[in-house]
């Protein structure tokens, strides 16, 4: 085999490599995002329309179609302008090795009892808060326009920033791994029509960073006491504090799970 030929292989092998993470990249950051994830299906299924009309010849809707695919992508950059360019800015944000850090069974377990344990004063106070937890996709360009905190999660802390008269109550928090990155944070509100009119500026702002990121945003309402969790754009409304601490915990999973685990038994084995 001479070296011009293994160049050759490499060069091919480089190609598919790039091109396999170019597509990967790409549709997960789809699937992070509500909207592009609709739209996508929506082309999947204008495609598949054109394909089965080239196959059994109808002429009328295969000529739609033809100026469909001839005038479609200056249509779609035209009309879905917003929405290509919070896909660009979340593939900015997003962070090629995940999370800043795969928090520990303890760590995980220390969070959610802190949260929880913040979430019930607040609701029984009626004190409003938005926490929003950040998972694979960064956050880091709202965490720079907010207060910074960088401190250890603490029930304490949390009632104590969304407590009244606190200049940092009417923005959301942001946690990273096991600490409170930030205060006072501004998200983009959804301008979902499902939304009802009941529904105030926290959970529209909760449902417009869950449509934008892989966050969860978790509410208590100032208004009810009622405690809400937005995932990938979808609204779990009027939660009770074991259902909300029974989603975070499984939605705080990481994809790790099985050798930390593991991990843990063969400690435990050597001790």
């Amino acid at each position: 085999m001479t070296l011009e030929l293994v160049w050759t292989i490499a060069k091919k092998v480089i190609d598919i490599i790039l091109v396999w993470f170019v597509f990967y990249f790409i549709l997960k950051n789809i699937r992070n995002n509500v909207k592009m994830s609709l739209l996508f299906k929506g082309i999947v299924i204008l495609l598949l329309i054109k394909i089965l009309s080239d196959t059994l010849g109808l002429v009328t809707i295969g000529l739609i179609f033809e100026y469909l695919i001839m005038w479609g992508p200056l249509a779609l950059v035209i009309v879905f302008q917003p929405e290509i360019r919070g896909a660009l800015e979340q593939i900015g944000r997003t962070q090629l090795l995940g999370r800043h850090k795969t928090l520990t069974i303890g760590e995980r377990e220390e969070l959610v009892f802190e949260v929880i344990q913040a979430v019930e004063y607040l609701k029984k106070s009626r004190i409003g808060a938005l926490i929003v937890i950040e998972r694979d996709v960064s956050l880091r360009d709202y965490i720079e326009r907010s207060k910074k905190i960088y401190a250890r999660i603490s029930s304490e802390l949390l009632i104590s920033i969304f407590f009244p008269n606190n200049p940092l109550h009417d923005g959301g928090v942001i946690i990273q791994g096991d600490k409170i990155s930030s205060a006072g944070a501004v998200f983009p509100t959804s301008i979902d029509m499902r939304i009802g009119k009941r529904l105030g500026t926290r959970h529209r702002a909760a449902l417009g960073i869950s449509e934008e990121s892989d966050a969860i945003s978790l509410i208590v309402s100032e208004e009810t006491g009622r405690v809400s969790i937005a995932i990938n754009g979808e609204l779990n409304y009027n939660l009770t504090l074991e259902e909300t601490k029974e989603i975070l915990i499984e939605e705080l999973q990481p994809k790790t799970e099985d050798f930390e685990e593991v991990e843990t038994i063969d400690e435990g084995d050597k001790e």
